[in-house]
């Protein structure tokens, strides 16, 4: 087992010096490994990878990433940010309220960080900058608060996870509200004791609204119906997720040109590549990854990785905070869905039988792998929000470590406390 996984590693770390996908890498190490044993046809590599993306649950990630882009492109977005406005008025630090209140509802439609920073940010970041933040700051809170995207239900590393530890993507929606709502309050923290240090409710005592709370929530309405909308017809039995998204796209759509009128036919074309770009780069992830871990489990290594760890310490404990500092690490160097795909199947091993609840291990994960959207040197929602702000990267890593920080605190509660999670999928299925 030594040689093959100092060979994994060692084309891993080639791939990430070299600039080669993950995906291309793992699915090369899968290809060594079978000409090295030799007793697997290269056919197999077909049929792995189709049977991986054969899936009806995976199908909801590409309808909703498309219902993410079709809300951003027809105005949905925009109107929140107006609705949420029109209530914080004087409140310290009102804008970044503005900006983390208005990702977290948009990350109740679209599943995905990186929209969301492009979404809200593009609208927010120029705006607090021109009240007075300062634009790290500004860039700084708006990738945080894009990282609620991927815990916030629905959301498509929950939906990823699901199929991977087959579970069902129902509680993971469920399981991911309470510790979404939490990183969301460890924000709004950071973001009152910031802004009163920086004395950014100084220069900014009063957010601008240019509508009443009552029209705001008026032109708002169709947005904030949109969560209640997805995550009502799949908690209630009513729709899958892969349906909800489906759904989901149809109601933006007909919202977007024939309520607001800002989706234009001439708009769709971009629209729908912009969509179709990312649903492809995570299936070719899933197909790549599913190669390489059924590879694996016939060399029996995740067995092996599993006893290696368990002949250390059998501690729950210990296990738990081993992952998280690895996954921590994880996180800053192989994107988001990769590092699902590719990790989970080595994990789960280990943390079954200890009695971990999968659910609850899977929240675990994804918080993990979402501070990796605001961690250098990968750090998507970062670079997205330094483009807007027009600033350095590493101009943000002064108030990212303090974030940082306040949502470990969490992930750390939420790891040690696992009825966070676990509470509303069992309260709901009794």
């Amino acid at each position: 087992m030594t040689g093959i996984l100092i060979m994994i590693v060692g084309i891993l770390i080639g791939a990430l010096l070299l600039n080669i996908p993950i995906a291309f890498a793992l699915a090369l190490i899968g290809f060594v490994i079978v000409f090295i044993e030799g007793s697997v046809p290269l056919s197999f590599f077909i049929q792995s990878t189709f049977g991986a993306s054969d899936s009806f649950s995976l199908l909801a990630i590409p309808f909703f990433i498309l219902a993410g882009e079709i809300m951003s492109t027809g105005g949905i977005a925009k109107r929140l940010v107006d609705f949420i406005q029109s209530m914080v008025k004087s409140l310290t630090g009102g804008l970044g309220l503005v900006t983390i209140l208005t990702s977290l509802i948009f990350a109740a439609i679209s599943g995905s960080g990186a929209a969301t920073v492009a979404s809200v940010g593009g609208i927010m970041i120029p705006y607090m900058i021109s009240k007075g933040y300062s634009k790290p700051y500004a860039a700084a809170l708006a990738a945080s608060s894009g990282s609620l995207g991927p815990i916030i239900p629905p959301s498509i590393i929950f939906i990823l996870y699901g199929v991977m530890a087959s579970v069902s993507i129902g509680d993971m929606f469920i399981a991911g509200i309470i510790p979404g709502l939490l990183m969301a309050m460890s924000l709004l923290l950071v973001n009152y004791f910031v802004s009163k240090k920086e004395k950014f409710e100084v220069q900014n005592n009063e957010v601008e609204s240019k509508k009443s709370f009552w029209s705001a929530l008026n032109e708002a309405k169709y947005g904030l119906l949109a969560p209640v909308i997805i995550l009502g017809g799949i908690y209630g039995g009513i729709v899958t997720p892969t349906e909800a998204a489906v759904i989901a796209v149809v109601y933006s759509f007909l919202v977007s040109v024939i309520i607001y009128k800002e989706l234009t036919i001439s708009q769709l074309g971009e629209v729908f590549k912009k969509a179709s770009l990312t649903s492809g780069t995570i299936m070719i992830f899933v197909s790549a990854a599913s190669f390489f871990g059924q590879v694996l489990s016939m060399e029996q290594i995740p067995q092996q990785i599993a006893t290696a760890i368990s002949n250390i310490t059998t501690n729950e404990i210990i296990i738990l905070l081993l992952i998280n500092v690895f996954l921590l690490l994880v996180g800053m160097f192989i994107e988001t869905v990769a590092a699902v795909i590719l990790f989970v199947p080595l994990l789960l091993p280990i943390v079954l039988p200890l009695g971990v609840d999968p659910v609850h291990f899977g929240i675990v994960v994804c918080m993990n792998l979402s501070l990796g959207l605001i961690t250098p040197p990968l750090g998507i929602n970062l670079f997205i929000a330094s483009k807007v702000a027009n600033i350095r990267f590493e101009s943000t890593f002064k108030y990212v470590g303090i974030i940082f920080i306040a949502i470990l605190s969490v992930l750390l509660i939420v790891t040690f406390v696992p009825e966070i999670s676990t509470f509303l999928p069992e309260l709901l299925s009794d």
